[in-house]
């Protein structure tokens, strides 16, 4: 049966949405990607490479309007949707003292109210299928408090990701549906804050298990295997992706 993924998130050139949307498009899976900026030369490239359809919709995710018509956009082009990665977000380095409303709002509004707004819709759609897999991006700065690039409402908005995963594990699993999350650690991408000094990227080292830091293609795979028939007795499981940053 040809099945879409929602992939959120997708256009940046170097962030985990695009190697998730690409290595599921490898893996046959038809892409509808949803971002704020236009993703249109990744579908291009993922329609000409891989065989499948792919399609990508502009959408603010923080705008439930907004999200609801894109997807109602995807539907009408794309094979029925039984995949949703949520990976949209934005970092916030900005110290507790130091924040405003309108930055706590922000990023609550895109990292978790995206998440809801984009599941919500989709859900919506596997229901009517009874089948779909669920994948939401939270970070290890949710289980430790911080400790990351970014700070607290990110962390906030993290955690309250693991909580709706679970909550939604339960109240979608009747319905074929499972719903995980990815945690990772520090991966090598545009959101860590831009280009890695070598002192910082060794000292980002120095708090993980394995000798690297994480790449995107990293997490892709934690998303993919989530979102594969292997993973079918998996929910409401947040994974760390993570170098063993987070042990727990």
């Amino acid at each position: 049966m040809s099945r879409t993924a929602v992939v959120t998130g997708a256009a940046s050139p170097r962030g985990i949405g695009r190697a998730t949307a690409v290595l599921l498009a490898e893996q046959g899976w038809n892409i509808g990607i949803l971002d704020i900026e236009p993703g249109h030369a990744l579908a291009q490239e993922i329609t000409e490479k891989h065989d499948v359809k792919a399609i990508a919709v502009t959408a603010d995710v923080s705008d439930e309007a907004q999200v609801r018509a894109a997807i109602d956009e995807l539907e009408a082009y794309l094979p029925p949707l039984a995949a949703l990665a949520n990976i949209a977000g934005v970092s916030s380095p900005v110290p507790y003292l130091e924040l405003t409303s309108d930055e706590w709002h922000r990023v609550i509004n895109i990292n978790l109210n995206g998440v809801h707004y984009v599941t919500r819709r989709v859900a919506e759609s596997m229901v009517r299928h009874n089948y779909g897999r669920i994948v939401s991006v939270s970070s290890t700065s949710a289980q430790l408090g911080g400790g990351t690039y970014s700070k607290t409402p990110y962390s906030v908005a993290k955690a309250g990701v693991i909580g709706l995963t679970r909550a939604l594990a339960r109240e979608l699993g009747p319905y074929g549906i499972t719903v995980n999350a990815v945690a990772p650690g520090p991966i090598d991408t545009d959101i860590m804050g831009g280009p890695l000094t070598p002192a910082r990227r060794a000292s980002l080292i120095n708090d993980l298990v394995v000798t690297r830091l994480g790449q995107p293609q990293d997490v892709a795979t934690a998303i993919a295997f989530l979102m594969s028939e292997d993973s079918a007795y998996i929910t409401g499981h947040t994974l760390n992706t993570d170098g063993g940053l987070y042990m727990h």
